[in-house]
């Protein structure tokens, strides 16, 4: 893998970048997926609070029906250019600290969480300030995230319909960096395996 910047984004080999996060699209932050052979299920699984099934696979009744995994549509910024790119599962799992099902169970556990967020936290010279907004959990997780420095690996989408650049890995830059779950876990003061 060669390092290169982004005005070598023409051949088909992954480049990493340094860049700083701008912003995360909380709306559709994830999506289900067969526990068992992880195709895709439909959307309207996602309201449903008993998901059928993969028709596509010998279900194993062991396991769960379903899980989660994330698909975060961020915007980054580099040195000369402002883009968004995908982050799927094993990378938004860097940015978020546990798995799009932990995520969506502390929302859920949480409903005061969903509803006044009492911290927006940013960094400035190493000290935390604070502001009231009133956002979502994974908006609060995408403002906990604004800011912080990565070296992501970025490659060309492999379906060609994909409209954005897949995050291969990503690396945080700054020595005391915590995903978003931790702070989350310390505002809302929930414990290590708690939910």
């Amino acid at each position: 893998m060669r390092k290169e910047t982004l005005g070598s984004m023409e051949g088909d080999e992954p480049w990493t970048l340094m860049c700083g996060l701008v912003a995360m699209d909380h709306t559709n932050f994830c999506y289900r997926v067969c526990s068992a052979c992880e195709r895709t299920l439909p959307d309207a699984l996602t309201t449903n609070s008993t998901p059928s099934p993969c028709n596509f696979c010998n279900f194993n009744a062991s396991k769960p029906p379903s899980k989660r995994l994330f698909r975060l549509l961020v915007s980054i910024a580099s040195d000369t250019k402002v883009f968004v790119v995908i982050c799927f599962d094993r990378a938004a799992r860097v940015l978020f600290g546990c798995s799009a099902d932990e995520f969506f169970d502390f929302a859920k556990f949480h409903p005061f969480a969903g509803k006044f967020c009492p911290c927006h936290y940013f960094w400035t010279e190493s000290k935390l300030f604070n502001e009231s907004l009133q956002i979502l959990p994974a908006a609060t997780a995408g403002k906990i995230l604004e800011g912080e420095m990565f070296r992501m690996t970025l490659s060309k989408p492999k379906n060609g319909n994909a409209q954005h650049l897949r995050v291969v890995s990503v690396v945080p830059l700054r020595s005391g960096f915590r995903p978003a779950i931790e702070t989350l876990r310390e505002l809302y003061g929930v414990k290590r395996g708690g939910s």
